[in-house]
């Protein structure tokens, strides 16, 4: 404390002493600047006024009748004789003669010839005052212009600007200002503005400011400079400075000891609140005694008090860092510490069960009913949850994801399960607002399935999953299959990464085949990933993981643009069939990648078709549209896949214009075998042909199929009976081998080892 006050006091000394000084010095720069600006218009008038008076005496000079005969007679005696008494009664250090001809009487030293040009040139040139320099000599000189009537001469009366003179000038000014005549080229451009500028000269800093004086004639321009010692008037105020410094060190002396004495009043209460504070940083409760009622005791009072709330408020945070603030459930963490309590002091003769769930479709109504509703709906859930469980421990594990742990002692976990279900399932109104909750439940068996905190949370979240993917409303217990499917889903996600990277993903093309014109119409891009170690990949195993991830997008981007680059170079009439996923028909930069890869490609826009599903319609059929609509202004076309097999409605059709109606394979298997099929072919056929569409009929295996698809008037055929997908090499060879006889229905079969061809 001592030490403390010391310094701080000696602080506040150092920087009055450094306010005062500063103060000080911006006072006596500013003193010196207004004196200098004052001093130089002084200077100025008291130069324009000796410029008058002498101005005036050489006119009545230059106007007397006597001395205008004797400079036109050229009387130098006459003329030399009135210069030298003007000369003494002004008390002039010049008074000259000056004739048109260059002719100069009356100048006290010797002129030499240049210099009597110069100064005839001047008069000449209209100079009446000013600076006239003469070698090394500067003068105060007028000139009176003698007429007869023309101009013959000039009376020209100078003073000397030496040492006499200028000491007369600084005496005009409170401080010595030290005036001179300095060549203005002399000085720098700052210093020839006419400011104050500062200047460091002799280990001193000087202020300084230049006027300019008028110039007589064509000489150097002349400035007057006024400068004064900065540090010479700070030195004045020495004596203050010191006497500041003097008593701030007494002032940080009787600091130092007033502080010196308190901290030892006060130090034997302040330890014993340290060692009590220290007592509480362990974890233990610790009073002290108050034994004054001055400020001391008021602290102790205060230290009591906030030992008491930091208790009080340990055990709140404890609550809300293991408790739901929501639903006041248990949460993750108290989860974890249950499980693991568990895992260290098992019931004999019991078997727990870790049940995870969450609520199906719970967005929607956070979407449709708002956040409170949906919190209502969630406190709903819990108080539902609690009923159930009874003695078991129910927790929330964030969103609408919930986690219970029983046991088996009052029914068995499948029943649990049921009544789980079934409590949850039950009708609510909630904020005026019925609702029909629903869930789905994994089970993770404790011991079996997992017998620590974390691996049972993981297995009870794989059977979870599983009963979502199988059905919403379920359960599913944790088999040891679901963790190896995750493991294997976990492995092909980083793999398929990785083949984006390093490009293992590769085209394969199937052709289309127009049965009118004999030819073929199109190739439709099929993908493909060669796995580095595992071979081919199919694409029915890496395409919904690609969707689910969300790779699809980039995926899919690659696909549209490698599939342009390759078309560009096959003929006008064959087109390029792309099929667009779900997913990546929602993503908004999809008409941008398309833009791109046309640009990029040259390929004409009615060369590229993009292949979507039925399914696009389910979730928002208007969006759907208005996208299609957007696509279909890019140029380029849009085609129906497997119709007939989901959600077919004529209103799809009847709301856009598709180019093309693809059938799916599904159809055509059945051909040969029943009647029916060749109803729907036929029915589906009559459709496009009345909207102004084509068809397309996909996995055409054999003649049977071809000869009753052309019977009933499809206008394309695509399958293995044409063409098993082929690689970029073999597309040429394909076309120039079939280029007349497409249309012979008695086409050999290509080889049939592709058969499940997946596409995307």
């Amino acid at each position: 404390m001592t030490l403390f006050y010391a310094t701080l006091i000696a602080v506040i000394v150092v920087t009055t002493l450094g306010t005062a000084k500063a103060g000080i010095s911006g006072y006596a720069e500013r003193m010196i600047r207004s004196e200098m600006v004052s001093g130089a218009a002084v200077f100025d008038r008291v130069i324009t006024m000796r410029y008058a008076q002498l101005g005036d005496a050489g006119r009545v000079l230059a106007a007397d009748f006597g001395f205008r005969t004797a400079a036109a007679t050229g009387d130098a005696p006459t003329i030399a004789s009135a210069l030298d008494s003007l000369r003494a009664r002004l008390r002039l250090d010049e008074a000259v003669y000056v004739s048109t001809a260059g002719r100069v009487i009356g100048f006290r030293s010797k002129l030499a010839q240049r210099e009597a040009t110069a100064l005839r040139d001047a008069l000449e040139d209209g100079s009446t005052s000013g600076i006239l320099t003469i070698g090394d000599r500067h003068f105060n000189a007028t000139a009176a212009e003698i007429r007869a009537p023309v101009t013959i001469g000039w009376v020209v009366f100078a003073n000397a600007l030496d040492t006499r003179e200028i000491a007369r000038l600084s005496r005009l000014s409170a401080i010595n200002l030290s005036p001179r005549v300095v060549p203005a080229v002399n000085l720098s451009p700052s210093e020839r503005s006419g400011a104050v500028v500062e200047r460091r000269v002799s280990g001193q800093d000087m202020l300084l400011q230049a006027t300019p004086l008028a110039t007589f004639g064509r000489g150097r321009p002349q400035m007057l400079v006024l400068q004064y010692s900065v540090t010479r008037a700070m030195g004045d105020y020495a004596p203050i400075l010191w006497l500041l410094f003097a008593c701030g060190v007494a002032g940080t002396a009787l600091a130092a000891l007033g502080s010196w004495l308190l901290a030892k009043r006060i130090t034997r209460p302040i330890a014993t609140l340290d060692a009590a504070a220290r007592r509480v940083a362990q974890g233990e409760y610790a009073q002290v005694p108050v034994t004054t009622r001055d400020e001391l005791g008021t602290l102790a009072e205060s230290f009591n008090r906030m030992v008491d709330d930091i208790g009080q408020r340990e055990r709140q945070i404890t609550h809300m860092a293991l408790h739901d603030g929501l639903t006041g459930l248990a949460n993750r963490a108290l989860l974890g510490e249950r499980l693991s309590a568990l895992s260290l002091r098992p019931t004999v003769g019991r078997q727990h069960a870790l049940f995870c769930l969450d609520l199906d479709n719970f967005k929607v109504v956070n979407d449709t009913l708002g956040h409170p509703t949906g919190d209502a709906l969630l406190c709903e859930i819990a108080r539902r949850l609690c009923d159930v469980a009874g003695d078991g421990f129910v927790a929330r594990l964030g969103g609408d994801e919930f986690a219970l742990v029983v046991d088996d002692l009052r029914f068995s976990h499948a029943r649990f399960a049921h009544e789980l279900i079934r409590a949850v399932s039950a009708p609510c109104v909630v904020n005026g607002h019925r609702i029909v909750p629903g869930t789905s439940v994994g089970i993770a068996i404790f011991g079996p399935d997992g017998g620590d905190a974390m691996t049972l949370a993981k297995n009870a979240d794989l059977a979870l999953y599983r009963a979502k993917h199988e059905g919403r409303g379920g359960f599913r217990f944790f088999e040891a299959a679901m963790d190896a499917e995750a493991q294997r889903r976990r492995q092909m996600e980083l793999d398929l990464h990785d083949a984006i990277e390093h490009g293992h993903l590769f085209l394969m093309f199937q052709p289309l085949f127009n049965l009118s014109e004999g030819r073929i119409s199109a190739f439709e891009a099929l993908l493909r990933w060669q796995h580095p170690e595992r071979g081919t990949i199919p694409p029915a195993d890496f395409i919904p993981l690609a969707e689910d991830t969300g790779l699809i997008v980039p995926i899919g981007a690659w696909v549209i643009r490698e599939a342009c680059r390759i078309a560009c170079d096959w003929p006008d009439h064959v087109r390029i069939a792309v099929n667009v996923s779900p997913v990546q028909f929602r993503n908004p930069g999809l008409s941008a990648v398309i833009l791109q890869a046309l640009a990029e490609s040259g390929l004409a826009p009615e060369r590229l078709e993009l292949e979507i599903t039925e399914s696009l319609f389910i979730d928002n059929p208007q969006t759907t549209l208005a996208s299609l609509h957007s696509l279909r202004n890019l140029g380029v076309r849009v085609a129906l896949d497997d119709f007939g097999t989901g959600y077919s409605s004529l209103s799809y059709l009847r709301s856009f214009p598709f180019d093309k109606i693809k059938i799916d394979r599904s159809f055509i298997i059945d051909l040969l075998n029943s009647d029916g099929a060749t109803a729907i072919i036929k029915s589906i056929t009559t459709l496009a042909e009345a909207l102004g569409m084509e068809t397309t009929a996909e996995g055409v295996e054999n003649a049977g199929q071809l000869d009753i698809l052309r019977a009933q008037g499809c206008s394309h055929i695509q399958g293995y009976y044409f063409s098993k997908p082929i690689g970029v090499t073999e597309i040429t060879a394909l076309m120039a081998s079939k280029t007349g006889d497409e249309a012979n229905p008695r086409l050999e079969p290509t080889d049939m080892s592709w058969a499940s061809s997946t596409r995307m």
